[in-house]
C-alpha cells in the first residue's frame, strides 16, 4: 500500500491537490482535520487562533492505526493523508511527502476568504515564509516532492513527478 502525505501551510492548496490526486490515482483521501474531530484527538482549543491543539505523536499513532484499518478493510493500492500535520507520520511508513507551497499573497487571499483572523493569517504567512512544513518534513527524513500551487494545480504534469518520486 502506497502512502502519500500532503503537507504545507494552510492555504497552499493541500486539499485541492489531495482531491485531484485521489481522482487520478483512485486512492482514498484521509482528511486529518475531520479525523481529529471524529477521534476526539484535540487536547485543547486555542481561542485566540480558533483552532484545535493536537499532540503530533498521538495523532501519528492514531493515523497509523487508521491506515492499517483501511488497508485491511478496503485493500486500497494507496491512501492520501491531507493535513499540515501529515508530515509527522514516521518517514519509514510514508512513500512520498508532498509539500504544497504558494506565494504569500495567494495564501493571504485564500485565508481571508476563509475568514481567518489577522493573527492566524500572520502566523500562517510566517510559517510559509520560513518553510516550516518543508523544514520539519526534511528533518524527519521524508522522501519529499515540493509543488507550487500559486498558479493552480496541473495534475497531468505533476503525476509523472509523483510516480517517479515514490519509493
Amino acid at each position: 500500500m502506497k502512502i502519500i502525505c500532503i503537507t504545507g501551510t494552510p492555504g497552499t492548496g493541500k486539499t485541492t491537490l489531495a482531491l485531484k490526486l485521489s481522482k487520478a490515482l483512485t486512492f482514498p483521501v484521509l482528511d486529518v482535520k475531520e479525523f481529529i474531530k471524529q477521534k476526539k484527538l484535540a487536547e485543547s482549543y486555542d481561542q485566540k487562533r480558533k483552532c484545535a491543539v493536537v499532540d503530533e505523536k498521538l495523532l501519528s499513532k492514531e493515523l497509523l492505526k487508521e491506515i492499517t484499518k483501511v488497508k485491511k478493510e478496503h485493500y486500497p493500492e494507496g491512501i492520501i493523508i491531507d493535513s499540515h500535520l501529515s508530515h509527522y507520520l514516521p518517514s519509514s511508513k510514508v512513500d512520498l511527502c508532498i509539500v504544497a507551497k504558494a506565494s504569500l499573497k495567494v495564501i493571504s487571499n485564500r485565508l481571508k476568504k476563509r475568514k481567518y483572523s489577522k493573527l492566524k493569517i500572520k502566523d500562517n504567512l510566517e510559517a510559509e515564509a520560513f518553510d516550516t512544513c518543508y523544514e520539519e518534513a526534511k528533518a524527519l527524513k521524508h522522501n519529499l516532492l515540493v509543488t507550487d500551487t500559486t498558479k493552480g494545480i496541473k495534475i497531468t504534469s505533476l503525476l509523472p513527478k509523483i510516480r517517479g518520486a515514490m519509493r
